[in-house]
């Protein structure tokens, strides 16, 4: 009998996708008036957090694929209006759940390990213990993309403790085996590469600072 758990291991992996993929800093070759002209087509757009939210409605009035987010640590995806603040609009919210865009399946987790009392776009040890773990059960037919904010633990990981890798993100790695992994929160200056291979599950893990083009 098949375990639903792990029935999509033997999935064969999707082809022909092309992302853009963003996180951190507002890109000049992006925010300009020409945008996208000088881009190849994308299939989707995956924001990993940390982007104004004039930005994100930016891109979703320039490209006429999905643009798909979640949020960063400084929750700054938000945009004003009037005297408040409104989620940014014409593009999808990933956190916390799965979505089935561009014919990706993409799971999403926002925001970053908690680092200190009191901080927004934070999460503890059981949060994310608990949220990654319905996502997987939403999931179970197949998860192409995980897209979150904070780097999985390992090679991505940030040399402070506010930046430091989270290992629940490994676990879901290890147990849902996306083919790619999408993470922003570690900045240029860090100077980590743009990405490796997972060992233990074989994923593609990337650093989506500032602004790149991946072929799936």
């Amino acid at each position: 009998m098949t375990d639903p758990a792990t029935s999509h291991l033997n999935r064969p992996a999707p082809l022909g996708k092309r992302l853009m993929v963003l996180a951190d800093y507002v890109h000049p070759f992006v925010y300009r008036a020409q945008f996208p002209q000088g881009v190849p087509a994308v299939d989707a757009v995956l924001a990993a957090g940390d982007l104004p939210g004039y930005y994100l409605e930016f891109l979703a009035t320039k490209l006429t694929v999905p643009v798909i987010y979640v949020h960063g640590n400084h929750e700054n995806e938000f945009v004003n209006e009037g005297e408040g603040r409104v989620a940014p609009r014409g593009v999808i919210p990933a956190h916390g759940r799965l979505v089935e865009e561009a014919g990706l399946r993409i799971a999403g987790w926002g925001g970053v390990p908690r680092y200190r009392q009191g901080g927004h776009g934070q999460y503890s040890t059981s949060q994310a213990r608990w949220g990654l773990r319905r996502i997987g059960w939403q999931g179970r037919a197949g998860i192409d993309v995980l897209l979150t904010h904070a780097p999985p633990a390992g090679p991505h990981s940030g040399s402070d403790y506010a930046h430091r890798g989270c290992p629940e993100l490994t676990a879901f790695i290890t147990r849902c085996r996306p083919r790619l992994a999408v993470h922003g929160h570690i900045h240029e200056y860090e100077g980590r590469k743009l990405e490796y291979t997972d060992p233990a599950s074989g994923a593609r893990v990337v650093n989506a600072y500032g602004y790149h083009l991946l072929d799936l």
